[in-house]
């Protein structure tokens, strides 16, 4: 194989060209280069709103807006601008609590009954019983994310489907907050009289004509907070990182079941703080009330473009997702639509979004 011709400079005999270096020698020396594929429009605009999830829920938005100031009379006014505001309040925090755990590739059932059976807890103990209203605000609070736990323990630990343990604990939150509650509601009168404090949310505040309750900042600032977090934080990287593939996340080293368990914790937190916002916003509590919250707050993530696969949204998607249901039924409801048709609405924009999301996730199969 080799082929000794003669010393070298150095006295070491010339080594030959072994036959693998032969065929090297002829091969192609050029840098491997990708060639891009010519896309279509249809391609592109895919690609485009691939990478910007949030853009399709903006366009909708802007257009219910443009549409329904023409057609729905007295649509643009401080009153209903007000009005829809008010109205997305409490979709628009529970969806926060939802965007977490759906970006997670999960989804949460009972988030409307953790919230009712915080609400209840909250106002028994501090008009029945007369404990101290911040004390009975934080033990409620410490009942929505006990709630979360469970969700996250039953997800986690005994490895069950989400939507089985959320369909599961939906039931029996839901029976524990009317056992509670002896499913009586707690009158405005009585909340006024022993404990104001809980009805903070519900304070109206004039800004330039249009009204604003003290509520809808709360769910701005809530939005804020958890955008922040999930686009800065390390938690919020594993959130994304738990959704897009949870045995590659493991693999990296994120510890994926504790990722999950303080998604639920925190969504159950939040739960219950839309619970305090409840109570302003509706000036009682009611065991039987915000039943519709769970679709509606599922309704809001994936309208807003999150995909229920996990993974690929974003938070600020789901404020705009809660604004198009708000713009829709107000709307809708100007232009004098019966609440049927307004339902039947909201759920083709569901099975649309759904679709388009669908549509999208071709660009990374």
């Amino acid at each position: 194989m080799t082929d000794q011709s003669g010393p070298n400079g150095d006295g070491r005999p010339k080594r030959g060209m072994q036959d693998f270096e032969k065929v090297l020698d002829q091969s192609a020396t050029d840098v491997a280069s990708f060639q891009d594929r010519d896309r279509s429009l249809v391609g592109s605009v895919q690609h485009i709103l691939h990478a910007n999830p949030t853009l399709v829920p903006v366009i909708v938005l802007m257009v219910s807006v443009l549409v329904f100031g023409v057609i729905a009379n007295n649509f643009f006014t401080p009153f209903n601008i007000s009005l829809i505001i008010q109205q997305v309040t409490i979709i628009g925090i529970l969806g926060v609590a939802q965007t977490l755990i759906i970006l997670t590739a999960g989804i949460d059932l009972s988030v409307a009954a953790i919230m009712v059976l915080s609400s209840v807890v909250m106002g028994k103990l501090a008009v029945n019983f007369g404990i101290p209203a911040p004390i009975a605000i934080l033990i409620g609070f410490a009942v929505g994310a006990l709630c979360g736990a469970i969700n996250g323990f039953l997800v986690t630990r005994l490895r069950l489907p989400p939507f089985i343990v959320t369909l599961g604990t939906w039931s029996i939150f839901f029976a524990l907050n009317l056992w509670y509650s002896e499913s009586q509601s707690i009158r405005s009168q009585d909340i006024d009289a022993t404990a104001p404090m809980l009805k903070w949310f519900g304070e109206r505040i004039d800004i330039l004509g249009f009204q604003f309750t003290t509520g809808s900042f709360l769910m701005l600032f809530l939005f804020a907070l958890f955008w922040y977090l999930l686009n800065w934080t390390p938690w919020g990287r594993h959130v994304y990182a738990v959704g897009d593939d949870a045995e590659a996340a493991g693999l990296s080293g994120i510890r994926v079941n504790r990722v999950l368990t303080s998604v639920y914790v925190i969504g159950g937190f939040l739960c219950a703080i839309a619970a305090w916002a409840a109570i302003g916003r509706v000036g009682s509590v009611s065991p039987q009330s915000f039943q519709e919250g769970n679709l509606d707050s599922i309704t809001a993530v994936v309208i807003g473009g999150c995909s229920l696969f996990g993974g690929r949204g974003s938070i600020i998607g789901t404020l705009i997702g809660a604004l198009i249901v708000g713009v829709f039924r107000s709307g809708l409801n100007l232009s004098g639509v019966d609440v049927l048709w307004q339902d039947f609405a909201v759920g083709l924009l569901i099975i649309i979004a759904v679709a388009i999301d669908q549509w999208l996730r071709k660009v990374s199969g």
